[in-house]
């Protein structure tokens, strides 16, 4: 069986999967890079190099927290004297008391047993089948959540550096900016009352903005020029001898926990379109959490019906929602028929974080048909849908996507927890999904043409792009030609 796209086509055939140019390259040394690509598709060592050189254009769906390896958060654990709870290997603050089962960081470190159980439990490394991926994943996030905020910028400058040595020129993070302010206006406020609607969120609405709403911005504000300080300063920005992460253009997305009570809902929400409007770095917002949680799962018609609501006082406010990262067997069949589609219609994405289950929605191909019209983009995750939700390989919707012309682009989600990187993403899209070089390049090219950034920024950013394909696709062509073609 053959499925045919605009950009490659893929051959089934005595269970191989192989992948083959459909369209030509617009130039020789594109064309050379493309038949390299093609040449060591089965060659695993060479393939990862060639990725890890390739130009990567932007990473659109990272979680600040889940992007960092748990080595990193062990190290900086140590040095602000912190505790791991043994029982359930949980970073705490001190004091640390050791027949408690509360034992300094510093003394895990010495522990290579305990300290190797730490990090397998605050990430995917070592993952046993048995145990259930979906909850080891997620519980790993409150096991080193008490890393205090102070170390933002050390986050932001491993991210950064890690993306630079990867090709990657542009990011968008996925955080709390305010700290959970909003959060705790919207408890403090409580529900008005009467069933959720229009009118209560009117209410809601305006004894929030009446509250201290000011302080949303501002702590915002001070967060991301605290953490964009520290970055310059880890990285050496102001020096002669600068990071190359400090060339990385950074933009974030703001975060609303969708497990949360309605009232802290929609005031988080509120905050994701005030923060987009009013703060330049911040570009959109996302919800969060587990799609399959219980309060996900009843109030996700209700978070729809506050994005709606809020949509037209917010017109330059830009959407991008996890939808579909859920599967047969995680959830009763009905939550899998809508929630990709109620996303774009009510929810008013312009991107789809995951959309694994489409297929499972009412209508598929009348959706992907939507989709493609609307170029609406999906953020295809494939470490953390194959780590999450058991999807991977033939049973992915990738290539699905591909056939029916919808854009898409490859992100890393949470690489540190998952233990990938940005060119382990990029290599199992050729090796599991069969794909070529120009569609590769295709979506590099959406990683940045589907940015929430300003436009003269976004052209920068597609000029420095094409920049460096084209250095890289001459390096390629130079290379195939004094060593002759591959085989």
């Amino acid at each position: 069986m053959k499925l045919r796209t605009g950009f490659l086509a893929i051959v089934f055939a005595a269970g191989s999967v192989v992948a083959t140019d459909v369209r030509a390259a617009g130039d020789p040394a594109e064309a050379a890079t493309a038949r390299t690509l093609a040449a060591i598709r089965n060659q695993p060592l060479a393939l990862e190099a060639f990725l890890r050189d390739m130009p990567k254009g932007g990473d659109l769906h990272n979680h600040f927290t889940g992007s960092i390896y748990a080595e990193s958060y062990m190290r900086w654990a140590v040095e602000d004297q912190m505790c791991v709870v043994i029982a359930t290997y949980t970073l705490a603050s001190g004091p640390c008391d050791a027949a408690a089962g509360r034992l300094p960081a510093s003394a895990v470190m010495q522990n290579s047993t305990l300290y190797n159980e730490t990090i397998d439990a605050w990430s995917m490394r070592n993952w046993p089948p048995r145990i259930n991926g979906h909850l080891h994943f997620f519980q790993a996030f409150g096991r080193f959540g008490a890393i205090p905020r102070v170390r933002d910028g050390d986050m932001l400058a491993e991210i950064t550096s890690r993306a630079a040595a990867e090709h990657v020129s542009y990011l968008e993070l996925m955080m709390t900016p305010d700290g959970g302010v909003a959060a705790r206006l919207g408890h403090e406020a409580g529900w008005p009352g009467g069933t959720p609607g229009p009118s209560e969120f009117s209410q809601l609405r305006q004894k929030l903005l009446a509250s201290e709403w000011g302080e949303v911005l501002e702590r915002a504000k001070q967060r991301l020029d605290a953490a964009e300080a520290r970055r310059r300063e880890v990285l050496k920005c102001a020096t002669n001898t600068p990071d190359a992460g400090c060339l990385v253009t950074v933009r974030y997305i703001s975060q609303v926990l969708r497990a949360g009570p309605p009232e802290e809902v929609f005031a988080q929400i509120l905050a994701g379109f005030e923060l987009s409007t009013n703060e330049p770095r911040v570009v959109g917002f996302n919800l969060v959490q587990p799609e399959d949680d219980p309060v996900a799962v009843r109030d996700f018609s209700l978070h729809m019906s506050m994005i709606d609501f809020l949509r037209p006082l917010y017109p330059r406010a830009q959407i991008t929602l996890h939808a579909g990262e859920i599967t047969d067997g995680l959830v009763p069949p009905e939550v899998l028929r809508f929630h990709i589609r109620d996303s774009i219609q009510r929810g008013h994405a312009t991107r789809i974080g995951h959309g694994v289950d489409v297929m499972q929605e009412d209508g598929p191909y009348g959706l992907l048909r939507e989709m493609a019209a609307r170029k609406i983009l999906v953020e295809i995750a494939l470490s953390s849908n194959d780590l999450i939700l058991g999807v991977n390989g033939a049973r992915h919707p990738l290539r699905t996507y591909l056939e029916y012309g919808v854009p898409v682009a490859l992100v890393t989600d949470d690489y540190g927890v998952s233990r990938s990187s940005h060119t382990l993403e990029w290599l199992k899209a050729v090796q599991e999904q069969a794909l070529d070089y120009l569609t590769l390049k295709r979506m590099v090219r959406n990683s940045i043409d589907y940015a929430f950034v300003d436009p003269p920024t976004k052209a920068r950013l597609k000029q420095a792009l094409e920049d460096a394909f084209h250095q890289f696709e001459q390096q390629q062509a130079a290379a195939t030609s004094k060593q002759g073609p591959r085989r």
